[in-house]
């Protein structure tokens, strides 16, 4: 019989405690997933791309300081960043067809494959009193399917029975992961572990949203040419350049989605065409005598200083000459007087 004190252990202590904080951010996610859902946002991949960037940042800045070699082989990380993210694609994808109740639900499908596959791989031995709490597990998992295919108007989805599925499927990945992060963490290292799964996550939900990040990409070469353009031509010329994004997405309509367009579309192109190269020509011409007008202004005052300063050495000369030709003078004198003294004394 285990005593109370035996049960009570700090490893239990610790372990339900992270583990309720761990339940509570989860809760966290799926809430968010559920919000987005309701907005009309359908982003599962976005969703979680910056969480592996974080990973690989913090995690990763670690690992340079450190300068180790890796301790497991990098393909494994691969494999893992995959199924990863395959899974957060699964489970945040099924918010758009069911509720977040039956989600966080259907995600204790989990539990049993987890078991199933450390049982298989990393030879964990569990007692009855384990399965029977698997058993029960899965009794619930399948009452909370039948609920929702028999009151679909209860489940808050427009495709309950389709958000289950994606769901069990993404709690397996889930399963997956958990189990390979659990080998790779004790024969490899955690902070090898976040950041190479952090990078790997990364690149893979950057391929797998590539619209989302050709998005930020342009955004963020938009914003770094722009000030130059100002610079160098003023904001009426950036805004007259922007008049061709509409026939530039012409083209792409041409070409990308093999579209139609009517004529008029090439002629106001070349209009807009002519028309900035008379206005950027004109500019070229302003900033000409604009740096004239700079030049003749600056040599002006560089003239106007070299005057002012030749004027005020010629003044300090004359005033060292009159004081040299005082000083003579009481030279002269004190010599007379000396020779006169001289005489007397003599």
């Amino acid at each position: 019989m285990v005593t109370s004190k035996e049960f009570w252990t700090n490893k239990t202590l610790i372990g339900l405690g992270l583990g309720q904080l761990l339940s509570l951010l989860i809760t966290s996610t799926g809430f968010s997933s559920s919000e987005l859902s309701k907005k009309g946002i359908d982003a599962p991949t976005s969703q979680s791309f910056l969480n592996y960037v974080l990973l690989a940042i913090v995690y990763g800045s670690i690992m340079l300081y450190r300068k180790e070699p890796l301790k497991s082989k990098w393909y494994y990380y691969v494999l893992l960043g995959v199924v990863d993210v395959e899974a957060n694609f699964l489970v945040v994808k099924a918010y758009q067809y069911t509720s977040i109740t039956s989600v966080m639900l259907l995600d204790c499908w989990s539990i049993p494959s987890v078991m199933l596959l450390t049982w298989l791989f990393l030879k964990t031995k569990y007692r009855y009193r384990k399965i029977t709490g698997v058993v029960v597990c899965i009794a619930g998992l399948v009452t909370v399917v039948f609920s929702d295919v028999h009151a679909g108007d209860r489940a808050g989805g427009s495709n309950p029975s389709k958000g289950d599925v994606l769901v069990i499927a993404g709690a397996t990945l889930y399963a997956v992961s958990n189990v390979s992060e659990e080998f790779l963490v004790k024969s490899a290292d955690r902070i090898e572990l976040m950041s190479m799964l952090g990078v790997f996550g990364a690149i893979i939900s950057a391929i797998q949203a590539l619209p989302f990040v050709g998005f930020s990409l342009a955004m963020f070469l938009f914003y770094s040419f722009v000030p130059i353009l100002l610079k160098i031509n003023g904001s009426t010329m950036l805004n007259l350049s922007l008049l061709t994004s509409d026939m530039w997405a012409v083209v792409i309509r041409i070409f990308a989605y093999h579209e139609k367009v009517d004529w008029l579309y090439f002629l106001a192109f070349a209009a807009v065409t002519v028309g900035l190269v008379i206005y950027s020509g004109g500019d070229k011409e302003e900033d000409h005598r604009t740096d004239v007008a700079d030049e003749d202004a600056e040599r002006s005052k560089r003239f106007d200083e070299e005057v002012g300063s030749r004027s005020h050495n010629h003044g300090t000369v004359e005033r060292s000459l009159k004081t040299g030709d005082a000083s003579s003078s009481f030279m002269e004198s004190e010599v007379v007087d000396n020779k006169s003294t001289g005489k007397d004394t003599k």
